[in-house]
């Protein structure tokens, strides 16, 4: 394939700030860092808001995406009215990964995370494709034969996305042309199809693009490939493994897709001013009843007391569904296979060489999601997608109640009672509540999301001690205190909810 048909195939600029794995260039936002408390150079902030609320950003150095008002890619009325999202790292490098993305040949965006283990070699081959798996099935035949004839012809190929990227956000240049191929063999069966006709609808779409990318990352890592950086990259794609939250938000609503442990929460407010949290994903985990259940109606009765082993898949993974891990779905003796007669660097893939023990009837995993559809209603004002790393260290509600105090400036206070306490304490927990509804530090939602997480002491008011004491630990022991963390939020447009209701 000609460089010059590379650099132009799928890709989208749209003026100077978006881009295109498919481009060298970035657009370039900086990290947020706020002025009482910098969060670390890992931290990979950004949002899609427009200018500033008094003229200062209380952030150092952020700069915003200027991106269109609706974020819709064909020019139309869109459910989104703006999104943040923020990163922080505690393995090193970064193992989590994000997407955002309007599709420019269907209606609608795409907003992922991807949690990476074993490395984060699988979540960024897995934040890269995916949405370009997802927005091809939606396409209809006639898009798909235009992209086809350019291809064939040599001629532009018309863009399928259009990216919002944080110039942190790396991209594997190096296993483009591959890519592309192998998305070009899928739009060609598509094609090949006589029921795709429309495209798939957006359920169907999520669930087909999910199975058939992790099917692509199996087979590369077995197939001879260019050269030996892009085998070496197949392969720790396919031996590591990531699980996978993502949401369509198109006109008819949010289609949410998840394999794994990440999660999706909508924050809802009711018309006498509460607030609600509505979680469109269930873990699939240990803790997921029906989850387990699932699995082992998967494998003989006779292996129930070894497949799920002190609440992990095999003793060893705790998510039971995601892509990659090969080690958990391949034979051993194609495991094997493939380390030693691939040509590829095996000092650096020793890691990969541990076989899960009572590994008896593969495979044990699959990357097929549950999709949950949800109609946009004019309460519903937010969506929350993290990674577990958010989880781990707050519940549902709690996560809604922040970025709702975030959004409105009304902070909510518990009712207390004062024949509990004396007057002292009462003037001390006067105080503290005082600097607790002072306007929030962060313009950006998913910051402070990130910031409450790890800052929050035991009695849940914000410590700044505690903040900085986890910012400041070393990359060899943050690790061992929480997990990578990932947040994007997504703000609905209560205007179009009315519109189409």
């Amino acid at each position: 394939m000609s460089g010059y048909l590379l650099s132009r195939l799928l890709l989208y600029t749209g003026g100077r700030h978006l881009t295109s794995f498919f481009s060298p260039s970035h657009y370039v936002l900086p990290d947020t860092r706020c002025r009482t408390c910098p969060l670390p150079s890992q931290a990979r902030s950004f949002s899609s808001r427009r200018g500033r609320s008094d003229g200062s950003s209380g952030q150092e150095g952020e700069n915003t995406l200027r991106a269109p008002r609706e974020f819709d890619g064909r020019g139309g009325p869109s459910p989104v009215l703006r999104f943040e999202s923020n990163q922080l790292s505690a393995n090193t490098p970064l193992e989590d990964r994000r997407t955002s993305a309007s599709c420019l040949q269907t209606r609608g965006m795409l907003f992922g995370v991807f949690d990476g283990h074993g490395g984060h070699a699988c979540a960024q081959a897995v934040s890269e494709r995916l949405p370009y798996y997802i927005a091809v099935s939606m396409m209809s035949e006639s898009v798909l034969e235009d992209l086809e004839a350019a291809m064939e012809t040599l001629r532009p190929v018309p863009p399928i996305l259009q990216w919002y990227k944080h110039h942190n956000d790396y991209n594997y240049r190096e296993s483009a042309a591959l890519y592309v191929e192998h998305l070009r063999v899928y739009w060609q069966e598509l094609l090949a199809s006589e029921e795709h006709g429309d495209g798939m609808r957006p359920a169907d779409a999520l669930i087909y693009a999910f199975q058939r990318l992790d099917t692509d990352l199996s087979l590369e890592a077995q197939v001879p490939l260019a050269n030996d950086l892009m085998r070496n990259t197949a392969i720790q794609a396919a031996f590591a493994g990531c699980t996978a939250c993502v949401a369509y938000v198109g006109p008819e609503g949010v289609h949410v897709a998840n394999a794994g442990d990440c999660r999706a929460v909508l924050g809802v407010q009711e018309h006498d001013g509460s607030w609600s949290a509505l979680p469109l994903t269930q873990d699939h985990n240990a803790a997921n009843v029906a989850e387990v259940e699932r699995v082992f109606q998967q494998h003989p009765a006779r292996e129930r007391q070894t497949i799920i082993v002190d609440d992990r898949l095999l003793g060893v993974l705790m998510p039971l569904r995601a892509f990659g891990d090969v080690r958990f779905k391949w034979s051993r003796e194609l495991q094997q296979s493939v380390l030693e007669n691939g040509d590829s660097d095996l000092e650096a893939l020793n890691l990969y060489q541990y076989a899960p023990p009572n590994y008896l009837t593969p495979p044990y995993l699959e990357a097929t999601p549950e999709v949950t559809y949800h109609r946009l209603r004019p309460q519903d004002r937010f969506l929350i997608l993290a990674s577990d790393g958010l989880w781990d260290e707050m519940t549902n509600d709690e996560a809604v109640r922040l970025v709702s105090e975030h959004l409105t400036g009304i902070h909510l206070q518990a009712p207390v009672s004062a024949s509990k306490l004396n007057l002292g304490q009462m003037h001390q927990l006067l105080l503290r509540r005082r600097a607790r509804a002072t306007p929030a530090l962060d313009l950006n939602g998913a910051t402070h999301l990130i910031r409450h997480a790890l800052g929050t002491n035991e009695y849940g008011e914000m410590d700044q001690e505690r903040l900085a004491t986890m910012l400041a630990l070393p990359s060899d022991l943050a690790r061992m205190y929480r997990d990578d963390i990932t947040v994007t939020v997504i703000y609905f447009n209560p205007n179009f909810s009315k519109t189409t209701n």
